[in-house]
């Protein structure tokens, strides 16, 4: 019994010395091929101590401890010098070699090094208290934070009449996808403040039982945003099932299923919203009275599978009278009009005489898609009133039985902004498809392809168009409503302005009236070196008002759980092509950053139009594109009768092109993201001065990590924000199950509540018999990795203080 006690600190010496050993030669070895590829030499010193401490640590020397000592004083200074006193992203540098320090001093290892003495670990000791004091400060700071407030002379301004069409929208309702067909996603209502947000409670819960099914693509989705008009909630489930429900208690009224065409091969199945239109009295005289009877209020709902119903709002009848009994095919007139090709995902715009839709295309599949034209249709008989078909030459030019769209024309994949007094609708455009290689596509392919295109909403006809990225090979097109905007000058004028959020990081102020830039875009150098057949721009525009990086990347930024995992990202980023934004693809792998996803995608800029200021919820993680070259498993046309490619990561094919593509998030070999934290951010701009005033961190890791903590590192998001004249704005949208509310005015969180499912979709507030409510829809997100579901999700104050 003696001598087995005796032994066991000889197996734990023996043991520790094994651990430093083999963290060494990983360190050591990775380290010498980090620094071979350009990269921090730290690593190979740290390994070498490492192994050094493993020996001293074998033969039971002190100097072990006086060794590691020195280590963690130097590793201290290297991180507090690489990442300053962000927490985040110090604790891979430290997260290993603190807590082997403080095993190292404990009394039953520290005392078996000979000689020994009770000083022996004094030095790591306080290396080791040092270590943890600079650790623990780090957590009172942020460097990526920005502390503004909102000017108070424009929170006083919040009395002041509703500008644009915030002033003949009833201020009880939501009857767009943006509340307003300007895209501000601004509420005038007010009973929910910054003083009571934190009483909110569930009202009502509404399920729809549209789930997951077998033969669904991986990305369905529940990105819904529901508008309300009068007493009636109008939504749509990721099968593009109508849902119409009353807006006091969540009951369903009617549903409506047009029984879609699909399969598995489909890249998305998602609905983000439906249309609503009335006729006003003067057109019912106007027209046909059996039309205007049936279908005074009407429902318009697009299907991804092609197809813009009309149905009666208050009974959920089509509107027989539309189209083709009900509906109009949107796949005529297409150059191919295979199921799942063309997918319209998101609402119509109405003006008084049109709808006004576009549609997704397949992104990465082939240079034979269907065309991303822009149409018109007449509100009445469905009747295809104009087109703008931006790879025309003409782009006006309707179908015929000898002409059809023009194949790949880029398209437009999210709700456009329409303004009702220029009578113009502002289009968000993308890329002609293949996304990453362009040099096949034509001067007509490329002219209105990735900007904002201003349309004559009554005839289609091309105001201005302004491009905010040329020869687009990131897939970084505009990915949201612009939103508009009246800004007051210093000189007391007032401007017509459009805010587009970009993925870029951009954001591009222009003037809606001729397109001409509000806030300066200039034109700067780009790195250069296309692929094979392609070529480049050489300068791209780059806003004044943007979230993109101050900085390039470095392997500095690079990030991990461990200092061994950031050890990998660092040789992976250095491995890759990365000079910078709009880095060209290549075969070599180019880190794409921002990423695919954008800075900003669908969920756009919320605008209080009074105060003048909006709310975003910016995102920072970095994608990998790797063009392929043709091969056995790689070829240059697809296989007869194929569907489209079934999603956006993974392989795509780019059939017609020299490469195919590899596209996905740049990810540790454990899975999280190599670049280090903040991965989603709130902030506030001032849209007077055109500044930034706030950023926070946003969202926490309890749903994403293998262990539910919520860690506060700000965690992506996908969907928008809402603003209200309470001084508050509300967010889902994070891969954390959550509902927040913020102040407005600082950015800081009031409130927030666990939803039942994943929060990828823009939330809506209303008012129905003296209660306001928000509205939450929480379906989840397939690719995002969310939890699936199929709740609507209703808030509101108590009653006493509703009615106080």
């Amino acid at each position: 019994m003696i001598q087995t006690n005796s032994h066991w600190p000889d197996i734990v010496l023996r043991i520790t010395a094994a651990v430093f050993a083999i963290l060494g030669v990983f360190l050591a070895g990775g380290g010498l091929w980090l620094a071979l590829l350009g990269g921090s030499c730290f690593y190979v010193v740290c390994g070498v101590v490492l192994l050094a401490t493993a020996v001293l640590l074998w033969q039971r020397r002190r100097e072990a401890l006086w060794l590691y000592a020195v280590l963690v004083a130097a590793t201290l200074v290297w991180s507090v010098g690489e990442a300053g006193f962000d927490f985040w992203a110090l604790a891979p540098r430290g997260d290993v070699l603190l807590p082997l320090g403080l095993w190292l001093v404990l009394p039953f290892v520290s005392s078996r090094l000979l000689p020994s003495s009770r000083w022996n670990s004094a030095p790591l000791l306080a290396g080791v208290v040092v270590g943890a004091g600079v650790y623990g400060y780090a957590l009172t700071q942020d460097p990526q934070d920005i502390a503004g407030v909102l000017p108070r002379a424009s929170v006083q301004a919040s009395s002041a009449p509703l500008p644009g069409d915030n002033a003949v929208v009833p201020a009880a309702d939501w009857p767009a996808y943006g509340r307003t067909q300007a895209g501000d996603r601004y509420s005038p209502l007010a009973q929910i403040n910054a003083r009571n947000v934190h009483d909110l409670k569930v009202a009502w819960v509404f399920r729809t039982h549209d789930l997951k099914r077998a033969d669904d693509p991986d990305e369905i989705t529940d990105e819904a945003t529901p508008i309300k008009v009068r007493d009636t909630l109008y939504l749509c489930s990721p099968h593009q099932i109508l849902f119409a429900l009353d807006a006091a208690t969540g009951h369903e009224r009617w549903h409506f299923d047009p029984k879609i065409t699909y399969n598995a091969s489909y890249q998305h199945m998602t609905c983000r919203g439906v249309s609503y239109a009335e006729t006003p009295v003067a057109e019912e005289q106007a027209h046909d009275v059996a039309v205007a009877d049936e279908c005074a209020h009407r429902i318009f709902l697009p299907t991804n599978d092609g197809r813009l119903f009309a149905l009666n709002a208050d009974t959920g009848a089509l509107c027989r009278g539309f189209g083709r009994d009900g509906a109009v095919d949107l796949t005529d007139g297409m150059p191919m009009r295979t199921p799942g090709f063309y997918e319209p995902t998101s609402p119509p715009v109405i003006t008084s005489k049109v709808a006004i839709i576009s549609g997704a295309v397949t992104d990465n599949y082939s240079t034979h898609e269907p065309s991303g034209v822009t149409r018109g249709y007449d509100l009445y008989s469905g009747k295809l009133v104009w087109a703008f078909d931006p790879g025309n030459p003409n782009p006006n030019e309707l179908p015929s039985a000898t002409h059809h769209y023009v194949a790949n024309s880029p398209n437009s994949w999210i709700t456009s902004a329409y303004d009702a007094r220029l009578n113009q609708i502002y289009i968000p455009t993308g890329v002609a498809t293949p996304d990453i290689w362009g040099g096949h596509r034509t001067p007509d392919q490329e002219r209105y392809a990735s900007g904002i295109l201003a349309l004559d909403a009554d005839t289609g006809r091309k105001v201005w168009f302004y491009q905010t990225v040329h020869h687009d090979l990131w897939d970084m097109d505009v990915p949201s409503q612009p939103s508009l905007v009246d800004i007051k000058q210093g000189d007391g004028s007032v401007v017509p302005a459009l805010y587009a959020p970009a993925k870029t990081g951009n954001i591009f102020v222009l003037d809606r009236r001729n397109g001409h830039l509000l806030v300066p875009a200039p034109e700067m150098p780009v790195p250069q070196g296309p692929a094979p057949g392609d070529h480049l721009s050489s300068t791209q525009p780059f806003s004044a008002l943007t979230f993109r990086p101050k900085n390039n990347l470095t392997d500095a930024d690079m990030w991990g759980a461990t200092m061994l995992d950031q050890l990998a990202c660092r040789i992976m980023f250095k491995r890759l092509r990365y000079e910078g934004p709009f880095t060209p693809p290549s075969t070599q792998g180019t880190l794409v950053f921002p990423g695919n996803l954008g800075m900003f995608e669908w969920g756009g800029l919320a605008v209080d139009p009074v105060r003048e200021v909006a709310f975003t919820n910016p995102i920072a993680v970095p994608f990998v594109s790797r063009l392929v070259p043709r091969g056995p498993n790689n070829p240059a046309q697809p296989p007869q009768n194929a569907g489209p490619s079934g999603g956006e990561a993974g392989l795509q094919p780019q059939y017609g092109t020299p490469f195919g593509v590899d596209l996905h998030p740049f990810l540790s070999p454990i899975g999280i993201p190599c670049k280090q934290p903040g991965w989603g951010y709130v902030a506030g701009l001032d849209l007077r001065t055109n500044t930034i005033l706030w950023k926070h961190r946003n969202g926490t890791t309890r749903d994403s990590s293998p262990v539910p903590l919520a860690f506060r590192v700000g965690v992506p998001s996908l969907g928008g924000p809402i603003i209200t004249a309470g001084g508050v704005a509300f967010l889902t949208s994070t891969l954390d199950l959550y509902i927040r509310a913020y102040d407005v005015t600082t950015g800081q969180q009031l409130w927030q509540d666990r939803l039942p499912a994943g929060g990828q979709s823009t939330p809506m507030t209303y008012e129905q018999n003296g209660h306001q409510y928000v509205l939450s829809v929480d379906g989840g997100h397939g690719s995002f990795g969310t939890k699936l579901g199929d709740y609507v999700v209703a808030y509101a104050l108590p009653d006493a203080q509703a009615k106080h």
